[in-house]
């Protein structure tokens, strides 16, 4: 659906200060944005921002970043955001969060009520919870990060956690009514523009957590295998030896020397 443009629009992305117009200079820099040392939780396809401003107000030790790549949109959530000094925005999208996001500097993203792509295969791949994102995610979150995600769709939150399980994620927390679940836990997590239409609509919200499990499990082995590696010298020592009683082993006389000539060309053919 294409966004009508606000007369206030330009000026609002050109003069936010919650708007950050060269986002790449920050990658990996981000706590130093924000000017501490909090925790840094990402929002793809922040809408308005409403979602954003409230969990900023509630949660003033934690640095929020909102990602939207409506320019039209994202002007509305710049003024929504406002009063909340732990609070950036981003034009842009899950695909470019590498480019923004150093390696390891996310501790939490949510993906709330994205685009279900649904009816023709050939669309899953644009789905934010498909293998290739889920990649993008899992090199910018640290260790023991995790991944929110809520849709209303429910073919949409059955591949989710078909795409989750099938990339080494552990899916941690499920809910078939998150309404329910959100409400049970203080209304941790606000709702959404969207989520408020569907509740109002009596139709379940499909939540889930996960975080992913191979890049701790990559680093152990790599320091494993480094364990494993001896000293440079050690190793040239090594060579030398071999090399030596390999000579050594392979001197045969004359005779022998032809025959086995003969049978390592044959081997080696």
């Amino acid at each position: 659906m294409r966004t009508r443009k606000k007369p206030w629009t330009q000026r609002e992305l050109a003069t936010n200060d919650h708007i950050v117009h060269e986002p790449a200079l920050y990658k990996g820099r981000w706590r130093e944005y924000f000017g501490n040392d909090g925790p840094v939780h990402l929002e793809l396809g922040c809408g308005k921002g409403r979602f954003l401003a409230r969990m900023a107000s509630v949660n003033p030790e934690i640095n929020f970043v909102g990602l939207e790549r409506d320019p039209n949109i994202l002007a509305a959530a710049g003024r929504n955001v406002a009063d909340a000094g732990n609070a950036a925005l981003i034009l842009g999208d899950a695909k470019s969060l590498a480019e923004l996001f150093g390696e390891g500097e996310a501790d939490k993203i949510y993906i709330q009520f994205c685009d279900p792509w649904p009816n023709k295969k050939k669309w899953a791949k644009r789905r934010l919870t498909n293998a290739r994102f889920l990649e993008i995610y899992r090199r910018v979150l640290r260790d023991g990060g995790e991944v929110l995600f809520k849709t209303d769709n429910r073919q949409l939150f059955e591949f989710s956690i078909t795409q989750f399980s099938a990339a080494g994620w552990l899916i941690t927390a499920v809910s078939l009514d998150a309404r329910g679940a959100n409400a049970a836990g203080g209304n941790a997590f606000p709702p959404t523009e969207y989520e408020e239409k569907f509740m109002a609509l009596d139709m379940p919200i499909y939540q889930l957590e996960a975080r992913p499990l191979e890049r701790k499990a990559e680093k152990d082995k790599e320091q494993t295998d480094a364990e494993h590696i001896p000293p440079r010298e050690e190793q040239a020592s090594g060579h030398e030896v071999a090399g030596r009683g390999h000579r050594e082993q392979s001197e045969p006389d004359n005779g022998e020397e032809g025959q086995e000539g003969r049978g390592e060309g044959q081997r080696r053919g």
